[in-house]
């Protein structure tokens, strides 16, 4: 059995994190760097690290602060945000990213996924896509940090997605996102089922039991934030629950 991941998230916003509910009512955290060292720390399977503004404001990442954060891992560390073409992908691996996320620029123009799995292997290119549950009951894919409805059917665009060269998916529900009251498990399910590559399961996460539930669907990975930053949930705790619930999880022996 393959064991499943836990990521914690580093929503940033001009150098500092930040995190909020269905990306309104931000509200500051903490330092990345600081934040970075101590998930690593903990035993975290992966770190994400968004730069939650860059697209909207039409400016790229703060490289300075993903350097600062990368030389704090030893864990794969995935950066987004305001990515938007193949040296943007280049200079986010040069400054220590393993993985590189985009979402908005990749929705705007797909072929940016070809070209990336191209020059930097598929293992390299995480899709992103935050998703939100439309009037016919379907997911329409929003983009520009869930500002901007494309109408877009969210399993049609992550099939397209890994038809391009996309290596992994990361699905967000805006519904769920920062509620706390669970991840969207039908959303989850459906698109796991549907899918060829690992799919990274994020918005919704409350308590423990949380991620039993959307790890069981079939997705591969769960990622949070806010029960993670507030100290609501340790992730060597999280590990052991899960492990003693029969999902397979790296270090929870430890």
């Amino acid at each position: 059995m393959l064991a499943k991941r836990i990521i914690p998230c580093l929503d940033v916003r001009d150098g500092r994190v930040v995190k909020g509910r269905q990306f309104k009512d931000i509200r500051d955290v903490d330092d990345p760097v600081r934040l970075g060292a101590f998930y690593s720390a903990q035993m975290a399977d992966e770190l994400v690290f968004y730069d939650i503004t860059a697209t909207y404001e039409g400016r790229a990442l703060f490289l300075d602060v993903v350097r600062g954060v990368a030389k704090t891992l030893d864990i794969p560390f995935t950066v987004g945000g305001g990515i938007r073409t193949i040296d943007d992908f280049r200079q986010v691996l040069l400054a220590g990213a393993d993985k590189v996320s985009v979402n908005s620029a990749a929705v705007r123009r797909p072929e940016l996924i070809r070209e990336a799995a191209e020059r930097f292997g598929s293992q390299c290119v995480v899709l992103s896509i935050d998703a939100k549950r439309g009037r016919q009951g379907n997911w329409e894919v929003y983009v520009s940090g869930g500002r901007e409805n494309t109408g877009t059917d969210a399993f049609t665009w992550a099939r397209q997605g890994v038809a391009l060269g996309a290596g992994e998916i990361c699905i967000n529900s805006i519904d769920a996102d920062g509620a706390r009251s669970g991840f969207d498990l039908e959303l989850n399910s459906l698109l796991a089922r549907q899918l060829p590559v690992p799919v990274i399961a994020s918005g919704g996460a409350g308590k423990m039991s949380d991620f039993k539930d959307v790890l069981n669907v079939g997705v591969d990975a769960a990622l949070a934030a806010s029960v993670f930053h507030y100290g609501q949930i340790a992730i060597p705790e999280l590990k052991r629950y899960l492990c003693h619930e029969g999902i397979a999880m790296r270090g929870a022996e430890e």
